[in-house]
């Protein structure tokens, strides 16, 4: 494996995780209550998912031709990035104390 795509990896693997390590809304603004809602956090992932794949996409451009994708492409990298959000996940939901 070369250098960008483990930078790829590891990029995906950070962003897949901000939306459950803060609790502003799109890392901005902090959410009202002091508690993000499940949509923000969904919303967040798509918005992430995207700039990943927008770095994937700049990044293989530069390498050469960018090859054309199919919906299965997309369905395979949209759960890779729902499983390297997991660990963000089990830390917010499963693993901190209530109230923390």
């Amino acid at each position: 494996m070369n250098w960008s795509a483990a930078a790829l990896l590891l990029l995906a693997l950070v962003l897949a995780n901000l939306p459950f390590l803060s609790e502003r809304i799109l890392l901005v603004r902090p959410a009202p209550g002091g508690h993000k809602a499940g949509g923000w956090r969904l919303l967040e992932l798509v918005l992430l998912y995207c700039v990943v794949g927008t770095a994937a996409w700049l990044m293989e451009g530069r390498a050469g031709q960018v090859h054309p994708q199919r919906w299965e492409f997309y369905a395979v990298t949209v759960c890779l990035f729902l499983v390297f959000a997991y660990p963000g996940f089990v830390y917010r939901f499963l693993w901190r104390r209530p109230g923390l």
